[in-house]
């Protein structure tokens, strides 16, 4: 289809140049409906408003929109402009510290802009998402920043580190991904001195500037960077811990623990549940307030404090024995 205003055409054509990297002349002149000659002048006109567009040489010869000294108007279809505007709301209420002001702030440029047809879907999504209150430890968006720099360039990072137990470290990593939990940010990196992948929490880290030399791409242990993650932190767990059968699918009671355990499937039905606390109270309250129903056998000190709490519940209720035992 022709775009015969030239308006119009310039518009379409950026937005072409912005949905892929590489562009052919022909396929630009194809798509607009129009000739070479007048894709090549539509592009002199985006040069001549900032826009960085290069050429490259050859029979066919082609297009790219590199980056500039400023950032260019973004052109979204219906589907981006929603999904950009559910995530800076996102973004405004998570644990990324710095961003809540500046998100809030380009959320409101883009509903200013937003067409009317897309308003009652994005109030909608509003309306019926609830976010989780009690977030985790908030992470500084200017490491996450240099964190992902570090994964894409390949660059040996150092960085200061607290453990879990408060003590200060230098680590000399290899940084491989960055991994949300939804309430903690980690990162998995060869650990150099140590020879061996290791997760990180970022909120505990302190990059080391300038980045060290790039290093060749190394092989993942089994399993993806969020099964590590998820595995590399249950192993921190506290001192008392149990593996617990629960009669329910692994999908319900990954809903209900904290961070820290660890669920694995066994059938439609049950499920292991790896977890710790610092006390074998703490860890029997935990169990409790899954709900669910689960067999534990040990250790003792956790069986003892599972009969207190099973105790302390019968002795709240009125004539408790007899109202657990009629319902």
């Amino acid at each position: 289809m022709t775009t015969r205003d030239p308006a119009a055409r310039l518009l379409r054509l950026l937005s072409l140049l912005q949905s892929r990297t590489d562009w052919p002349g022909p396929e630009l002149a194809d798509r607009l409906g129009v000739s070479t000659r007048t894709i090549r002048s539509d592009i002199e006109r985006l040069r001549d408003l900032g826009y960085p567009v290069s050429a490259t040489s050859g029979t066919a010869g082609g297009y790219r929109l590199g980056p500039g000294a400023r950032l260019p108007p973004l052109l979204l279809d219906d589907e981006e402009a929603v999904a950009v505007a559910v995530g800076l709301r996102t973004a405004a209420a998570q644990t990324v510290g710095g961003i809540e002001e500046t998100s809030l702030r380009a959320l409101a440029k883009l509903e200013q802009v937003l067409p009317a047809r897309l308003r009652p879907r994005l109030a909608a999504l509003t309306a019926y998402t609830v976010p989780v209150p009690g977030g985790g430890p908030p992470v500084d968006s200017g490491v996450l920043a240099t964190l992902a720099s570090a994964c894409r360039d390949r660059r040996r990072l150092r960085f200061d580190y607290l453990d879990h137990d408060g003590n200060a470290t230098v680590r000399d990593t290899e940084p491989h991904r960055l991994v949300s939990t939804g309430r903690r940010w980690y990162l998995v990196a060869w650990d150099v001195d140590r020879d061996d992948w290791r997760t990180f929490r970022i909120d505990r880290l302190t990059p080391r500037t300038p980045m060290g030399p790039s290093f060749p791409s190394r092989w993942m242990p089994p399993g993806d960077a969020i099964d590590f993650v998820t595995k590399g932190v249950a192993s921190t767990l506290g001192p008392c811990r149990t593996v617990a059968t629960v009669r329910a699918p692994a999908s319900a009671v990954s809903e209900r623990v904290p961070p820290v355990a660890r669920v694995e499937h066994l059938d439609d039905e049950r499920c292991l549940l790896h977890i710790g606390a610092a006390t074998p109270l703490t860890l029997a309250v935990y169990l409790a307030a899954l709900g669910l129903p689960f067999t534990v056998d040990g250790p003792a000190e956790l069986l003892a404090a599972l009969r207190q709490v099973a105790r302390h519940c019968t002795g709240a209720v009125p004539d408790g024995g007899a109202a657990l035992a009629a319902d």
